[in-house]
């Protein structure tokens, strides 16, 4: 095929009409490129007011960044807030606590990030709350690391289409310019990720997963390898069961659609102490009042509205857990069970009578398991470590178990959050409100739902329905010796069973830059992004496996010893399987003042991940402003639609 027979080709594929081709590079560089925009708000006609005619009381559930989001934004227009948390921090995923660890204390945190500079609503949250622009670095680049062939590099890619992509390829080592640009049936999948359109888009292709749509199109397996896979893994879910449609939405916002190109950051100190430190000192300017710690159990509703919150407090609540069967306790030790609620309990033989905790760590949520060296308890997600009474004695946790009662009926152990002598505290367990926001992950999402009789079974379904991806696990390793051959703070990592990620915390953040070089050592985080079911083993496997993957990447540090580890596995991201999209909620409810945010809602916006969370608490912000006459609160996005679309 001729050069100029293949452009034209090219371009009338993609969508793009004979003047542009004749028009040339002006013309693509002039009109098809990604601009940023704002996002389109049906207001209603609610006018330019900056505060509501009345305080009203909102209840935001939930302390990450969709949480943190909504209640800025209601704070600082006059609403007064209330903001819930289970776990003793805020941040959710950026949340972080100290390890004592090699006679020092160190901050860590869930795992590495890297704040892009699309992400317009989170960067605009943290130059609200003053964080500091010295906190953020920029990325050298973006490396990729294969098991069975070079590295690649790729810098900071041009902002004009088709130099973007087209420098993608350049920049590679593996991919041919001349063969990739021959090759164009294999093109026309990658070419129609550039006419992302949410309805269509959805509608065509959130049947199937990525790697089928990869497949089915012919996409050169070197693209698919270099460029799609590896970066496909962010999203945290393998390209096996992530639906087509939102990879080709995660791939418009991060690349296609985004006028910043790959260009990211990265923090110098913990994310923690960086930024959300600031956001809560923010939070509390604002006169926000922050419950951190504290349980929204369930909703209150009355005449279709919800009239407040209550929280579970110490003394408990009465809620009872059914479904333990008394042959499924062992004679001695501990039983990890489930009730048939899907709360996760522990069950011990205790004289003639049973003894039990709720299994979930008052962290985050995650559950615990016994833990044979101590007699205690122990979170495998963030190593919280409990005493054999359920006190913590280690790690982020700060309250203790949650101490279960247990009655016998025939073969059936009831276990029940014991009530107190007033179970219900105007001031302390019951929040009025107004409004309230469910900002909370899908795991606590669910659960509150499920337990608050909402009798809305269309949307009860949605909300059970939603899922959580493959676990992830994060392996930090204080070594002996330097890391002297990474030239990178970040890898990306493509072809390994575990190891999708590297990250060399003495090389881009404190305290861990000052510890290695006074050590002469070197403090290093490996990532799985995924792990797939059949790739599941016991701790020390996985570690082991990530050892030898890191020798492999690194083969300096096969002599290392290593000083201190911490290892976290942990299930909390959103789950983007094929056919989800259709049954998630959205932000509005069936309760007229029942709102929702989160990374997992339902919405047409091409946002994704951190921003994502950002982006939809404004929206649940934005939604109570227009019920109270409120001016919205304008949101930027990259463009709505593919430069083809």
């Amino acid at each position: 095929m001729q050069r100029r027979e293949f452009i034209s080709k090219f371009f009338r594929r993609a969508g793009i009409g004979a003047g542009v081709v004749a028009a040339g590079t002006a013309g693509l560089v002039g009109y098809y490129q990604p601009r940023k925009e704002l996002y389109e708000i049906d207001d209603n006609g609610s006018g330019e007011a900056q505060k509501p005619v009345s305080a009203k009381k909102v209840v935001v559930i939930g302390g990450g960044l969709a949480g943190i989001s909504a209640s800025i934004e209601l704070a600082r227009h006059g609403f007064v807030v209330t903001l819930v948390e289970s776990s003793s921090s805020l941040g959710g995923k950026l949340t972080g606590w100290t390890l004592d660890a090699l006679g020092e204390k160190f901050p860590v945190e869930h795992g590495f990030h890297g704040f892009f500079d699309q992400y317009y609503n989170l960067n605009e949250m943290f130059a609200f709350a003053g964080v500091s622009k010295d906190v953020f670095d920029a990325s050298p680049g973006y490396p990729i690391l294969f098991k069975n062939r070079p590295a690649e590099i790729y810098g900071q890619t041009p902002k004009y289409f088709p130099f973007n992509i087209l420098s993608v390829v350049w920049q590679s080592r593996s991919l041919d310019l001349v063969s990739f640009l021959r090759d164009y049936q294999g093109l026309w999948p990658v070419i129609g990720m550039f006419r992302y359109r949410y309805g269509k888009t959805f509608q065509d292709y959130d049947s199937i997963d990525f790697m089928t749509y990869c497949q089915r199109g012919n996409i050169l397996p070197a693209f698919i390898d270099t460029v799609l896979h590896p970066f496909a893994y962010s999203t945290m879910n393998r390209m096996e069961v992530l639906s087509s449609a939102e990879a080709i939405r995660y791939f418009h916002f991060y690349f296609m659609a985004s006028p910043e190109g790959l260009s990211f950051r990265i923090t110098n100190r913990d994310c923690m102490s960086a930024l959300i430190d600031p956001l809560r000192r923010k939070l509390e300017e604002l006169g926000v009042t922050i419950r951190s710690g504290r349980k929204a159990l369930r909703l209150t509703i009355e005449n279709e509205r919800v009239t407040g919150v209550v929280l579970q407090s110490g003394g408990g609540s009465g809620q009872i857990y059914s479904g333990i069967a008394v042959s499924d306790v062992p004679s001695s030790g501990w039983a990890v069970l489930s009730s048939s609620e899907g709360v996760p309990v522990l069950v011990s033989k205790e004289g003639s009578g049973y003894s039990a905790f709720d299994a979930r760590c008052t962290h985050m949520g995650c559950p615990v398991a016994p833990h044979p060296e101590s007699g205690g308890f122990f979170c495998p997600c963030h190593a919280g470590k409990f005493d054999a009474a359920g006190n913590p004695v280690s790690g982020p946790p700060k309250a203790p178990l949650q101490k279960l009662s247990v009655t016998q009926k025939g073969e059936q152990l009831l276990l029940a959050l014991p009530l107190r002598d007033s179970p219900v505290d105007d001031g302390d367990d019951f929040l009025e409100c107004d409004y309230c926001i469910a900002a909370s992950d899908v795991r606590g999402t669910r659960e509150l739902v499920r337990l608050s009789g909402l009798n809305k079974p269309d949307f009860e379904r949605q909300v059970s329905s939603l899922g959580e991806a493959d676990p992830y696990a994060v392996y930090r390793l204080w070594l002996d010796r330097p890391l002297l051959t990474a030239a990178f703070p970040f890898y990306t990592v493509s072809g390994y069973t575990y190891t999708d990620s590297v990250s060399i915390y003495s090389a881009f953040q404190e305290p861990f830059i000052s510890w290695g070089k006074k050590n002469q050592g070197a403090v290093i985080e490996l990532h799985a992004y995924a792990i797939a079911p059949e790739d599941v083993r016991p701790e020390e496997e996985i570690k082991a496996a990530m050892q030898k993957e890191l020798h492999h990447l690194f083969p300096e540090t096969e002599g290392a010893t290593i000083l201190h580890e911490l290892y976290m596995q942990q299930s909390n991201f959103t789950r983007w399987a094929p056919g989800d999209h259709a049954g998630r909620p959205s932000t509005e409810t069936p309760l007229s003042n029942l709102f929702l945010a989160g990374d997992w809602i339902k919405v047409d916006a091409p946002v994704f991940l951190m921003e994502a969370a950002a982006f939809t608490g404004r929206m649940a912000a934005n939604a109570i402003f227009i019920k109270e006459k409120v001016k919205p609160v304008p949101l930027p996005i990259v463009s709505m639609e593919g430069l083809f679309a």
